[in-house]
């Protein structure tokens, strides 16, 4: 089949990729023509791994393509794939629809024969509404079709997640177009992923309860991992406890400094948008997102605590800056909340992240970025693990130590054992391990 992705960010590019290593003809296409040129030079515009050599294997077989031009891009497609960015709308937190609108209208006057629009974007309940209103006034031909196919990819895994997902959800309103996203998908029903075919509202709301209930998960620990602090008890060993059980599952309960990244923050607000604009308002999914936002301020407490109470004058290392592993994105961070009130606080801060140094140096002008884990606890009064990359899981902890001024080790992440820092003549300081 033809297929058209219309925006080649972290959605668009790597859905535009594994579309294509399933043997389907695809057009990406961005008004961004710095990227595209990019794309063509074989440079990616995010870290994903296993991307490049993705991408590159498909435009070698002539499968895969990249344009600026729409009209050139859409022309003889069969599904138009929407996957522009929904961020939080300054203000109100509503899910800015401008960029999905935009698209659509252009695709409206571009078209020449009827496709199936899908959403991929992250979008509101009835925007596919809006999106077939569009197309109507703007003169797309008679027979397109709107449908909703959420993306549920992780960062760090997303091609696995891609190809091996734990289901899709396609919500479409006619036969047509639930056809023609069968034959999409058709090469995975081969791994036989469950395939669910539901109304396209139920499809656009699924995307948001799906993140809302994981970020509830990650709130709930968090708590837990508090109370766990007070009452002399370990969090590892209760998420252990509860996530045995098959009800519970234990993904998602792993006690630290809070979610972030480009999904959870931007959905639970917009879900909660919706919510009270139809009067159905969420406190749980409010609460949540208030735990949150609370949890990644207060995570410079702990270090000033481990300081004696002391922040000014000191120099604090920050191991780890992107929001998760196996990722640059740096969107709503942890570390970003962190650093700043190490900085307000007169803490000065060095810092090393493996991937995410190009993307954090712009968010944190004040910041010394150092090229090693070494360099950046070098005479550091406390060092604080914020992301728990691989190559933070076996540091010398000796070494660390004789290298730093103070001794005090900060883990966010629970990554090491307390008598093991201990050890090496560093104090330790966990999460949720009274």
């Amino acid at each position: 089949m033809r297929i058209a992705m219309i925006g080649t960010g972290y959605v668009g590019l790597v859905s535009g990729a594994c579309f294509a290593d399933f043997g389907h003809h695809v057009t990406c296409v961005d008004k961004d023509e710095g990227k595209i040129a990019g794309l063509h030079a074989g440079r990616m515009p995010i870290w994903e791994p296993g991307l490049e050599a993705l991408v590159a294997n498909n435009v070698a077989r002539g499968r895969l393509q990249f344009t600026t031009d729409l009209r050139k891009g859409i022309e003889g497609a069969d599904a138009i794939f929407i996957a522009v960015g929904t961020p939080a709308r300054r203000g109100d937190g509503h899910a800015d629809l401008s960029y999905v609108f935009a698209a659509a209208k252009e695709i409206a006057e571009a078209l020449t024969r009827p496709a199936v629009i899908v959403t991929k974007s992250t979008v509101p309940v009835g925007t596919g509404d809006e999106i077939t209103r569009i197309l109507m006034e703007n003169g797309a031909p008679e027979g397109t079709s709107v449908a909703s196919n959420p993306e549920f990819l992780r960062e760090g895994a997303a091609i696995r997640d891609f190809k091996i997902p734990d289901r899709i959800v396609i919500g479409a309103e006619d036969d047509h177009a639930r056809e023609v996203l069968r034959e999409v998908y058709r090469p995975l029903f081969l791994n036989k992923a469950p395939i669910l075919f539901t109304g396209r509202r139920t499809a656009e709301l699924t995307k948001y309860a799906a993140n809302a209930f994981l970020a509830t998960k990650i709130s709930f620990i968090n708590e837990v991992a508090d109370l766990c602090e007070a009452v002399g008890a370990d969090v590892q060993e209760v998420a252990r406890g509860i996530g045995l059980d098959n009800r519970i599952g234990p993904k998602f309960l792993h006690a630290g400094p809070g979610y972030g990244g480009s999904c959870f923050p931007k959905d639970t607000l917009a879900l909660l948008q919706t919510a009270q604009q139809h009067g159905a308002p969420m406190r749980i999914v409010n609460s949540v997102v208030e735990v949150n936002d609370a949890r990644k301020a207060g995570m410079a407490d702990r270090v000033a605590e481990a300081l004696g109470g002391e922040l000014n004058g000191k120099r604090v290392a920050v191991l780890g800056l992107t929001f998760k592993p196996n990722t640059d994105d740096m969107r709503d961070a942890p570390s970003l909340a962190l650093i700043k009130r190490l900085e307000e606080g007169g803490a000065r801060v060095a810092a090393f992240d493996p991937i995410g140094h190009e993307q954090a140096e712009p968010l944190l002008p004040n910041v010394e970025f150092a090229a090693d884990p070494l360099a950046a606890v070098k005479d550091a009064d406390a060092l604080v693990l914020v992301t728990e990359w691989d190559e933070f899981r076996a540091l010398d902890l000796r070494e660390i130590a004789a290298a730093m001024k103070g001794n005090a080790l900060i883990d966010l992440r629970n990554i090491y054992e307390p008598e093991e820092v201990k050890r090496a003549g560093l104090t330790y300081r966990g999460i949720g391990r009274g």
